[in-house]
């Protein structure tokens, strides 16, 4: 069953972020993952907006999203996002 990894960050250095932004994609290839949703447009219907920036990975499985985001590869990637953005991240399973 596939595996969702969201993030929804406020970016407070869009210089660093960008370098994360180019570092990234390497690493979510690598581990079988696909960018579903990169940061587009959004329309709130319901409730509170997230803040700034929404990105959806998609993964084969949530094993294969917690290997990319445990793995070296991404480690490095993130130290690049670690001071350009706050957010929160997390896995959700998709259905059958």
């Amino acid at each position: 069953m596939a595996a969702y990894v969201i993030f929804q960050a406020d970016i407070s250095d869009e210089e660093q972020y960008e370098r994360y932004r180019a570092a990234s994609p390497a690493t979510v290839a690598a581990a079988g993952g696909r960018f579903i949703v990169r940061g587009g447009p959004t329309t709130l219907l319901e409730g509170e907006a997230a803040p700034g920036r929404t990105v959806i990975v998609e993964f084969p499985d949530r094993q294969a999203a917690l290997t990319w985001y445990n793995g070296k590869e991404y480690a490095a990637a993130r130290l690049l996002r670690e001071h350009a953005a706050e957010g929160r991240m997390y896995i959700v399973d998709g259905v059958d």
